[in-house]
């Protein structure tokens, strides 16, 4: 028989219509019980200004990966922050999570010379401190779906952490998680309409759920204008050529403590073959090189709920103009604070644990600073 707290994520639909979550009756209480894991990068702007930004988002979305590979298996919500993530699993996950960070954080130190702080919470905790921690599913396609959090408790464990609070200690020097499916080896996307906007907007105490959701309602209506609604990935997936401008930081993620000049070698070898495979697109025993690609765009995780609303578009000016009004005069009243960073393409960072099934994830972000430029542009 399964266990409860696990079919308590399980048991919750998966909606389609990604406008609906601005809806807060969408979103179920995650069990008290559960704990709460977040992790960012320590003074994520500077690495990005020494145009690290790649192996920033490599780091925040292989916090996700160890977790999934943990997990072995189990559905659990998680979000993608560009500079970190957040996620919350069952107290009986509630070991395999702390381990997870804390051979996390000694491995961006000693693979990257990033320094990572990760903490680790339980619901009640969150609750206990006024704030809540909400969970709804977005499914952009039938082989993934996305966790949407509200609630104001994922937002408040990152506080806390930030504080020095609730601090998961780095593991022993060696110490390595299970990165199995992570990758970057695609090129980046250049903007078609305009720009690549990476947008962060929360709200702030003096607004009201209803407050809040109407804003989104209205921003998400604005977006939905765009073309395919602002996804900044092409419909037949993204470009990729040869040498993949990942490659490094691929061969730090995949050596598993092997050589690294060896590791290199031997991913120049892989991507000139898949390069090549994906060019001619002729089918590979049950690989599908054009069902893949379009698949990589269905998947591509560019918006999302996470205590506030983020998105990664391909916007044109007046869109831009639009929304950016809607925000300021919400941000006049009180009612938000938000950021926003427009670059000329976008990224992704990926995990694939099948390239012959539907279900790998795609985390897309801006190239160059995105959420974590757009965060640290917040406008309150």
């Amino acid at each position: 028989m399964k266990d409860a707290q696990v079919a308590f994520y399980d048991s919750l639909p998966l909606l389609r219509d990604f406008t609906r979550l601005a809806d807060p009756q969408r979103f179920s209480a995650i069990p008290s019980d559960w704990v709460v894991g977040v992790a960012d990068i320590v003074d994520s702007t500077g690495q990005i200004a020494q145009g690290r930004y790649k192996t920033v988002n490599t780091v925040g979305a292989a916090v996700i990966s160890a977790m999934i590979n943990a997990m072995s298996g189990r559905e659990f919500p998680y979000v993608f922050g560009g500079d970190g993530a957040g996620f919350a699993v069952p107290a009986s996950a509630a070991e395999a999570a702390r381990e997870v960070l804390a051979a996390m954080r000694r491995w961006a130190e000693e693979e990257f010379s990033i320094p990572l702080r990760a903490a680790l919470v339980t619901v009640a905790e969150i609750r206990k401190a006024g704030k809540d921690l909400r969970v709804a599913r977005f499914a952009p396609s039938d082989g993934v779906d996305y966790a949407m959090f509200s609630g104001g408790g994922l937002a408040w464990a990152e506080t806390q952490m930030k504080a020095g609070h609730f601090m998961v200690p780095e593991a022993d020097p060696g110490a390595r998680p299970d990165l199995t499916g992570l990758s970057c080896r695609w090129s980046n996307v250049r903007a078609q309409h305009g720009q690549i906007v990476s947008l962060v907007v929360e709200p702030t105490p003096h607004a009201t759920e209803a407050d809040f959701a109407d804003l989104a309602q209205s921003v998400l209506s604005a977006a939905e204008g765009l073309e395919r609604a602002g996804h900044p990935v092409p419909e037949n997936g993204p470009p990729i050529g040869w040498p993949p401008p990942g490659l490094s930081i691929d061969a730090h993620v995949s050596r598993a403590g092997g050589s690294l000049v060896g590791q290199t070698l031997k991913l120049l070898v892989q991507n000139l073959l898949i390069a090549l495979l994906f060019r001619s697109g002729k089918r590979l025993g049950n690989f599908e090189p054009d069902h893949y690609k379009r698949m990589v765009s269905r998947n591509a995780d560019y918006r999302k709920f996470d205590d506030g609303l983020k998105m990664t578009l391909d916007c044109d000016p007046a869109t831009l103009a639009q929304i950016q009004m809607m925000l300021e005069q919400a941000r006049g009243r009180g009612k938000v604070r938000y950021g926003l960073h427009a670059q000329d393409e976008a990224m992704m960072t990926c995990f694939v644990p099948s390239a012959t099934r539907d279900d790998h994830v795609h985390f897309v972000d801006g190239a160059s600073g995105g959420y974590a430029q757009a965060a640290a542009a917040m406008q309150s």
